[in-house]
């Protein structure tokens, strides 16, 4: 009998196929050249991260962001798609090859190596909103279209922008005005229990420091064009604290723009200036007693160079500040603000006394050093927990009398926030008539 008489009627042999005579039909081998290089693949893929982390070996935070971690398997088919950011970011040698990249694109090719090509949204697809800017631009200069934008834009005398800035307008996920009626539900919101709400809203470097920007780059049109209508949208919104002004003010004092040449952010001369503003919108003439003096210079990685494979620090300045005009504080600059952080100094003249919730975004990091030395009572979160919690942060507005939102000028633009959110703002609405404040 052969192997072929003993296979049942439609059906397969009873023996497994790589145990069949190579010259049969369906044989098929177990572990074939391509599956064994397949199998090696993957055990590198997954063993050497591990094996370099046991070695001493660590990943470094190259984009801003905190490493991806792990996906997990009750993720489903999120499980095998989560594989490739997690591999990406825990690249041991990952800063030295976008180095390598970098050097080798500069030497051979007299070009910056392209990292920085592409939208630079955190997150999808950011569709234009009806009565807001397109999501494609009018094209007078052949710009390039979306997949054109690029990540970091390079000015003059060194100066780099975040692409954002300028793709978070032409790209806006809701019109401005909408984004407004909903800054002003919110505040009605917070307002209706008793409570004070005060809107901070902080200008991109874009829009403060234009004098370094190159003469053309993808986006410069539509994002010129729809910068005035966003501030005359949200500056009309009672309740708004505009920091436009004030930040002209402090560049004229110090002879230097309130923002880092090599990262997105502002310095501590903005992050002071915002502590300022606040404290006079709730308690008018209360700054008259303030001292604040220079306490020293620190350096710290700019968040910028990164992005297009290069390195570069920021030299700060850190202040110090008394309330009283004797009792000078500096607390330091907060880690991180993914969970409320409640500050409970010694009370002084010269302080906000009323208990008050700061929800921000990374811009409340550098005014988290100064805040405790003009409130005795001062909480800080960030309000995009909200995606996270909606409860857990609409409870801590409800602990606190004040409630203060800071959003920068890009996430204004790109809309459709969390925290600005219908069903966020129904949420705070019902917990904060539970304890209202009278």
């Amino acid at each position: 009998m052969t192997l072929d008489d003993r296979r049942p009627v439609g059906g397969l042999p009873p023996i497994h196929e790589a145990w069949m005579p190579r010259e049969h039909a369906l044989h098929r081998p177990r572990h074939g050249g391509r599956q064994l290089t397949a199998l090696v693949s993957a055990l590198v893929f997954f063993a050497a991260p591990a094996l370099m982390w046991i070695g001493g070996m660590r990943p470094v935070e190259l984009e801003n962001h905190e490493l991806t971690g792990f996906p997990s398997v009750f993720d489903g088919w999120g499980f095998l798609t989560g594989m490739d950011p997690w591999a990406t970011d825990n690249l041991v040698f990952r800063a030295q090859a976008i180095d390598a990249a970098g050097w080798v694109s500069e030497t051979f090719f007299g070009e910056p190596a392209p990292f920085d090509q592409g939208t630079s949204a955190p997150t999808g697809p950011l569709p234009g909103g009806p009565g807001g800017p397109s999501s494609e631009p009018d094209n007078p200069n052949n710009e390039p279209n979306a997949a054109g934008y690029r990540r970091v834009i390079e000015g003059e005398d060194g100066w780099l922008y975040l692409g954002e800035d300028v793709t978070g307008k032409c790209q806006s996920g809701q019109s401005f005005g909408e984004t407004a009626q909903r800054i002003g539900q919110l505040r009605d919101a917070v307002e209706a229990s008793g409570r004070t709400f005060v809107m901070v809203a902080v200008p991109d470097k874009w829009t403060m420091v234009p004098e370094n920007l190159p003469d053309s780059y993808a986006g410069k049109k539509c994002a010129e064009e729809a910068t005035p209508k966003l501030w005359s949208a949200v500056s009309s919104v009672d309740g708004v604290l505009d920091m436009r002004d004030p930040l002209r003010n402090v560049a004229e004092q110090f002879d230097r723009p309130p923002y880092y040449s090599l990262d997105s952010h502002w310095t501590n001369e903005g992050a002071l200036e915002m502590v300022r503003q606040l404290a006079e919108r709730l308690e008018p003439d209360i700054t008259e007693s303030w001292e604040i003096r220079e306490r020293g210079e620190v350096t710290v990685h700019a968040d910028l160079p990164p992005l297009i494979g290069r390195e570069g620090d920021n030299r700060a300045i850190t202040y110090e500040l008394a309330a009283d005009g004797e009792s000078f504080e500096n607390a330091g600059v907060l880690p991180d603000l993914r969970a409320p952080v409640r500050r409970t100094p010694r009370p002084t003249t010269g302080m906000v006394h009323r208990p008050t919730l700061v929800l921000g975004d990374s811009f409340t990091l550098p005014v988290s050093a100064y805040l405790p030395a003009a409130f005795s009572d001062v909480t800080q979160l960030y309000y995009t927990t909200v995606d996270d919690d909606a409860g857990m942060v609409a409870r801590t507005m409800a602990a606190n009398e004040v409630v203060v939102l800071q959003i920068v000028e890009r996430a204004i633009a790109r809309g459709n926030l969390g925290v600005l959110s219908e069903e966020f703002i129904a949420t705070v609405r019902q917990e904060l008539q539970k304890r209202p404040i009278r």
